[in-house]
């Protein structure tokens, strides 16, 4: 008696364990790119989606960029990082995406909501009935977006926290419908990706975002009282407290424009002074100095997204806080 061949795929036999063979990025942004590479290093195939061809190929180069800063750091050889490139992809075109079986949103939005809505029911048209649906929303609730969908049992929130690359942890946050085995799935995703995940309740800003935005102009408002400087403020925090990066050094890597679009929403839906952003906040944003993806935040950094000097320092605020 023979046995087809098909019976022992490798693929077939993920399929039947339920484990993630392929991803699919919505976006690939500074987060995206992190993820892109966390997923591909665990062994498993990625595909970002951008806007147009340029994106695509910004989004490559700044990749290999970071896997050469991780060689230098003698983390990774020439041949790991070919292998890890190897397994990632870019495209334009939504039709790559339809064999995913887990796709995460992670796309920089002037509408958070409003985009996000549509873009998860666009995802529909494209993915199985079966593909879990994620998002890296901070502030907003799954439940909104996921309501506008054919299967909002499916979609849930895969908040990736600041660096993903270095943080050990994943937050997740089930929607109102969201059935159990999407939750087990992507539960099951971040032991392939060698995360811990932590599932907490429903709620605008989850726990890491809620903290460290005020956290973050916590700091800002220390500093404008000059009780001491950027660089003083973050080496406290982070010698006295284990945190791996200071309060400034973590606002210019999230990007202020995002923490105050934070805060903003925080605001909105608490009520609570402890979300008003502080007005340096404010002020670097006006400057477009949002941190590290646009090389000037509370510091200065080269292209790879390297500190290499201070953009705000104690004159600087001293002189302009009439100006704010």
């Amino acid at each position: 008696m023979t046995e087809s061949l098909e019976k022992f795929a490798l693929n077939k036999n993920i399929n039947k364990q339920g484990l993630i063979h392929k991803v699919g990025l919505i976006g690939c942004g500074d987060i995206g790119q992190q993820v892109a590479r966390i997923v591909s290093q665990s062994g498993i195939d990625v595909v970002f989606v951008e806007i147009n061809p340029r994106q695509v190929e910004n989004a490559m180069k700044k990749i290999n960029l970071q896997l050469d800063g991780v060689i230098n750091h003698w983390g990774l050889t020439q041949g790991d990082k070919r292998i890890i490139l190897s397994r990632i992809r870019g495209t334009v075109d939504y039709e790559d995406i339809r064999d995913c079986n887990l796709i995460i949103e992670v796309i920089s939005s002037n509408d958070p909501l409003n985009e996000r809505i549509v873009m998860f029911k666009k995802l529909e048209n494209y993915v199985s009935d079966q593909t879990v649906i994620t998002s890296s929303v901070s502030t907003l609730m799954i439940t909104d977006i996921a309501a506008a969908m054919k299967h909002p049992e499916r979609a849930l929130a895969l908040n990736f926290i600041t660096s993903p690359a270095k943080v050990r942890i994943v937050e997740i946050v089930c929607g109102l419908q969201t059935n159990e085995q999407s939750h087990q799935t992507v539960q099951r995703f971040a032991k392939m990706i060698n995360k811990e995940a932590i599932t907490v309740n429903e709620s605008p800003g989850s726990v890491s975002t809620r903290l460290i935005v005020t956290l973050i102009n916590e700091a800002c408002n220390t500093l404008m009282e000059g009780v001491s400087t950027v660089e003083n403020i973050d080496t406290i925090m982070k010698r006295g407290f284990g945190m791996q990066h200071g309060p400034f050094e973590l606002a210019d890597r999230i990007g202020l424009d995002k923490v105050l679009r934070y805060m903003e929403q925080l605001y909105q839906e608490f009520g609570l002074s402890t979300f008003k952003a502080s007005p340096l906040i404010k002020r670097l944003v006006r400057a477009r100095n949002y941190g590290i993806y646009t090389s000037k935040g509370f510091y200065l950094y080269d292209a790879a997204g390297q500190k290499i000097g201070m953009n705000v320092s104690a004159t600087q605020i001293n002189t302009s806080n009439n100006n704010f």
